[in-house]
């Protein structure tokens, strides 16, 4: 995923969800953001962004310039998927993903399902077990400091923070390659781990927008056959429309590329 580091500056509020901000939730309750894929090499001398996971959400890529691929492990197996202008790329939880920028102009939309929940530490790097197992040396190098989250200062945590994961990346497809899926089993299990206490309060932010955009939806398909239809009626009366652009704001450090917020 490709969220702002709110999740990793100790104390730092919660961004409001698209439902919050604007008093009508995403379709889905999902988020968005506009991703510059990083053009700086790897140790392994691929352009690209930092390997993770998420525990819980799905996400999409809307490719909107440039030539890459998704470097992907999951229960599938290892997998590379093109991305080109007008792609459009989706995988479930518990996907290892990385994203490869093959000419450096890698740009995309992502969406998140879940709004809010990825910001709240949904997400774990895909790093060596070495580093999995020990919970500070973990987040010695995922938390990114404060004066490291943005573009305005130094991309140096930024950076190690990638190489530290596609290291790992590599360590986890060739247990793939030698075990199948399985081998990654050690992977989910320390990911699981790392959530620590975090998921205790998940289940408030999926009663916001996720549940109330699906229960709009299910409370109309119901009002749409009941024998009095007036009540369906008036609810489309309740209709509304809102919108918003990219933020003109300092550019922040996401694990894939910099990040301009357009709704979280």
């Amino acid at each position: 995923m490709n969220m702002p580091d709110t999740q990793n500056v100790p104390d730092a509020p919660m961004p409001p969800t698209p439902g919050a901000q604007f008093g009508l939730p995403m379709p889905g309750g999902t988020s968005v953001s506009h991703v510059r894929v990083y053009d700086t090499v790897g140790p392994d001398g691929l352009a690209g962004g930092s390997p993770h996971l998420h525990t819980v959400c799905t996400e999409a890529y809307l490719v909107i310039a440039g030539e890459g691929m998704v470097q992907t492990l999951s229960g599938e197996g290892y997998a590379e998927t093109p991305l080109v202008a007008g792609t459009v790329a989706w995988f479930s939880p518990g996907t290892i993903h990385r994203l490869v920028n093959l000419d450096g102009r890698l740009e995309l939309y992502v969406l998140m399902s879940n709004a809010g929940l990825p910001e709240a530490g949904d997400m774990i790097l895909a790093f060596e077990p070495s580093l999995l197992d020990d919970e500070q040396r973990y987040r010695g190098i995922a938390d990114l400091p404060a004066d490291g989250c943005t573009t305005a200062n130094s991309p140096d945590p930024a950076m190690r923070r990638r190489d530290a994961a596609v290291k790992g990346f590599h360590h986890w497809r060739s247990a793939v390659e030698r075990r199948g899926p399985e081998g990654l089993g050690p992977l989910y299990r320390a990911a699981v781990e790392l959530l620590g206490d975090r998921p205790a309060d998940w289940l408030d932010l999926l009663a916001g927008d996720p549940a109330e955009d699906l229960e709009r939806s299910r409370a109309q398909v119901e009002e749409l056959w009941w024998p009095d239809r007036g009540r369906a009626a008036a609810r489309l009366a309740e209709s509304a429309i809102r919108s918003t652009s990219l933020h003109p704001d300092t550019r922040r450090m996401g694990c894939c590329g910099t990040l301009g917020t357009v709704v979280h």
